[in-house]
């Protein structure tokens, strides 16, 4: 009985997940559209108007990234999404040096994770099934 309620609550997690990531992904769209109609209507010969490309290209790409997280679970996506949160909150053209600071710092913290936390899980032991060789 307590197996088969633990089965089920993954199983209802993980269709929460997905149907969460489908949800992100019909934003990242709309989203997309949208932005496409608006940013042909600007002046290109505004930088402001590059800034707002770059800007709205980087919250498309952590829309996906998210949904690529909420779908696999993998360490490595997560600490890419972070990487693009930080990435699109440097390129802010009102950013302070303090911000400038704690950016630089949350990418040197993402690289060490990056770095030291994905080579132990990738040479992480796998269950053997079958006959081992020896």
């Amino acid at each position: 009985m307590n197996e088969r309620v633990i089965r089920w609550a993954k199983a209802f997690a993980t269709s929460l997940e997905r149907l969460a990531a489908l949800a992100v992904l019909v934003g990242v769209i709309a989203f997309a559209f949208q932005s496409s109609f608006v940013l042909i209507e600007m002046d290109w010969r505004s930088t402001e108007t590059f800034y707002e490309l770059i800007y709205r290209l980087l919250l498309l790409v952590i829309g996906v990234e998210l949904i690529r997280t909420l779908v696999t679970h993998d360490l490595a996506a997560v600490l890419e999404l972070l990487a693009f949160v930080v990435a699109r909150k440097m390129l802010k053209p009102d950013i302070t040096s303090l911000d400038i600071f704690l950016g630089a710092g949350a990418f040197v913290g993402l690289l060490a994770a990056r770095r030291f936390l994905l080579p132990l899980l990738a040479y992480e032991p796998k269950q053997q099934s079958g006959t081992s060789k020896e």
